[in-house]
């Protein structure tokens, strides 16, 4: 089985001042093309660490990408590195100056001088194209692990991926089959409590449950090789039938998403008007596939009651002539409100939230999910109010 690596490189990572998003996006990339990652590593911009990494990666991977460090800066150091750690001088290849100059005739300008330095790369080297920007990558092999270079920007960094170097790794090796993994989301459980009930089942053999908590939500995830997919489809029938009512998706679209392309099958409009959420949901529901939402944000004092907060909802539906008003009312002793206005009938609920120690922002994720659950099981003609391990009903509402 090939040994694949990643190694980010510059000290805006090392040192958590930016995010390093590429390294999420390409271990995902590579896992879905069979070449699950084995290990990422960071490192800073000092040469004498990027050389004895390099080295060092090279004697347990059998490919190792490497990203950043291919800017005109003299900070960016990865092809000085690269030359070192292979034993090979640097030399200016002609070739990318030509596309160099290229690239910044095509904007009008005049490349500057400091951009011939992204030309000078390891004698060796394999160069790769970057169309969308100046950062020439390239591959060199070192104690038999082959080293690609890649630029540090995410827009360049991910079609190197997959126009150049996906592309060559599929003619060089015989890629095994991508492993399965199955996925689904579930809210108002913990993950102790899905733990407790998963953990003692017997696996399909080689395949791992695993979970990931991100507030509010657990999702857990199957996989598995491509070889065992009949057993893991049947198991995960069981998985699912566990999670049972706190499921609220499969795979990886997303319930905003999910409710988006719902609400486009059925031709159906929401409204929002929002106290607690302070406009987060309004700003979920815009964000997925430009679904327009009308909305507001409202400030009130008291807490109204049920009945009122489910008129609140039919009421801006009516403002805004669409099918559907979502309403959620204010945060007050713990206890949140929330109210959902279909066409036939209005549903509200009034929960407890026993967490203490969550914050503000972590507790207005939470009224927005509840919200797109009771929104989402009411599109799905599942039954509007759910139960939740740590969100009480401390009083529901349904109009006749």
């Amino acid at each position: 089985m090939l040994v694949v690596e990643m190694l980010s490189t510059g000290d805006e990572v090392l040192h958590g001042q930016i995010i390093d998003t590429n390294a999420a996006w390409l271990a995902d990339c590579f896992f879905q093309q069979g070449l699950p990652l084995s290990c990422r590593t960071t490192v800073g911009d000092e040469l004498a660490h990027l050389v004895e990494i390099f080295l060092e990666r090279s004697l347990h991977a059998d490919i190792l990408i490497v990203n950043g460090g291919l800017g005109p800066t003299s900070d960016d150091l990865s092809a000085l590195a690269a030359a070192k750690a292979a034993g090979v001088p640097l030399v200016e290849h002609s070739e990318w100056i030509d596309v160099m100059e290229r690239y910044f005739v095509a904007r009008g300008r005049v490349m500057p001088e400091t951009n011939r330095k992204q030309a000078l790369l390891p004698e060796n080297a394999e160069l790769i194209d970057n169309p969308v920007g100046t950062a020439c990558g390239f591959s060199v092999e070192i104690n038999g692990c082959l080293l690609f270079f890649t630029p540090g920007v995410p827009s360049e960094f991910k079609v190197m991926i997959n126009q150049q170097i996906l592309p060559r790794l599929q003619q060089r090796f015989t890629l095994p089959e991508p492993p399965i993994c199955l996925r689904l989301t579930s809210f108002g459980r913990s993950e102790s409590s899905l733990a407790k009930q998963f953990d003692s089942l017997t696996h399909p053999q080689n395949c791992v449950l695993g979970y990931r908590s991100s507030m509010p939500i657990i999702e857990l995830k199957l996989t598995g090789p491509a070889s065992m997919r009949d057993e893991m489809e049947a198991h995960w029938q069981v998985i699912k039938q566990g999670v049972g009512d706190n499921l609220v998706f499969e795979g990886t679209e997303g319930l905003p998403s999910a409710i988006s392309r719902k609400l486009r099958e059925k031709q159906l409009q929401v409204a929002v008007s929002e106290q607690f959420s302070a406009g987060l949901l309004s700003w979920i529901l815009r964000s997925v596939d430009g679904l327009f939402t009308p909305s507001e944000v409202v400030e009130r004092d008291a807490q109204p009651t049920l009945q009122q907060l489910a008129k609140q909802a039919k009421q801006i539906s009516a403002q805004q002539n669409v099918a559907i008003g979502l309403a959620i009312g204010c945060f007050d002793d713990g206890q949140l409100a929330l109210a959902l206005h279909t066409p036939n009938k209005s549903y509200a609920q009034r929960v407890q939230y026993l967490p203490t120690n969550h914050s503000l922002k972590e507790k207005q994720d939470v009224s927005v999910m509840l919200m797109l659950d009771m929104l989402s099981r009411w599109l799905n003609q599942r039954d509007v109010i759910g139960q939740y391990e740590w969100l009480v009903q401390s009083e529901t509402w349904v109009s006749e």
